[in-house]
């Protein structure tokens, strides 16, 4: 199929982006592409006004400090997996990144634009999730930091505005002595996960997360639960569903399994055994 009509900007200064999405309220903005572009394809988006930021280099940065990892909207999954300061300062990033699909996507997608599609299947809002990472957003009326429990309301959806540009995302670093660890289980790599987590470890802290799992990335709390029972103590908080893809049940022994391989691999990272 072939896209809906929709008119076309391309600005030169975010300032005129986001006066563009303020003058209509069924506009949407295209960064990498990678995940509007389908559903525009498939008229399952049909927005009056596409507004192309690849014109706006700043937005394309990656910066790595003590605090975290911010990244903009307009760097490439591959460029944030390729950086060694992100390695460094936050390692769940691109281990989750190693993930997305293919090269030729990561080449061209956007790792901002990939959360802020709020896809639950998706690896990188998981990671925001976990890590307590935040987005900021900009439109006419200023710019205002969105706490990832605060970002995703839905399937595809999001708490952003019609007419905020998400204009970077934040993670923190990881402290000395945590640890984290992602893995997923699909039928190729690169396909959507039946079924992901990532791990982080932090002292008594011990938060999984989830793709694929609920309709929204889902965060559990396992602190102080022993590593045979995490699997277990996992799904006690979710809700594993069916499709074409995966039974529940299935989806839930994949929840066991990948909970305490996560798990324990964020405490080899950490130099901790964890809990018996």
């Amino acid at each position: 199929m072939k896209p809906a009509p929709f008119a076309y900007r391309r600005p030169g200064s975010l300032e005129e982006a986001l006066e563009a999405l303020a003058g209509e309220a069924n506009a949407k903005v295209l960064a990498g592409g990678q995940s509007l572009v389908p559903l525009l394809s498939m008229r399952l988006a049909a927005p009056a006004l596409l507004v192309d930021i690849n014109g706006l280099p700043d937005l394309a940065a990656i910066a790595a400090d003590a605090t975290g990892v911010r990244i903009g909207a307009l760097a490439r999954h591959a460029d944030v997996l390729a950086s060694p300061d992100v390695r460094r300062v936050q390692p769940l990033v691109p281990l989750a990144l190693a993930h997305v699909a293919h090269a030729t996507i990561r080449n061209r997608g956007t790792t901002v634009g990939s959360i802020v599609h709020a896809d639950a299947a998706a690896e990188m809002p998981v990671v925001l999730r976990v890590l307590g990472g935040s987005v900021e957003a900009a439109s006419v009326r200023g710019r205002r930091t969105i706490p990832a429990e605060e970002l995703f309301l839905g399937p595809l959806e999001s708490s952003l505005a019609h007419d905020e540009v998400a204009v970077s995302a934040h993670v923190p670093a990881l402290p000395v002595g945590a640890g984290v660890a992602f893995d997923e289980i699909a039928r190729r790599h690169g396909d959507y996960a039946l079924v992901g987590a990532a791990a982080l470890v932090d002292g008594d802290t011990v938060r999984v997360g989830y793709l694929s799992v609920n309709d929204v990335p889902t965060v559990v709390d396992l602190g102080g639960v022993p590593l045979e029972d995490v699997g277990e103590a996992a799904l006690a908080h979710l809700e594993p569903v069916g499709d074409i893809h995966a039974t529940a049940a299935y989806r839930a022994q994949l929840v066991r399994v990948l909970t305490e391989r996560v798990v324990r691999a964020a405490y080899a990272m950490a130099g901790q055994e964890g809990p018996a």
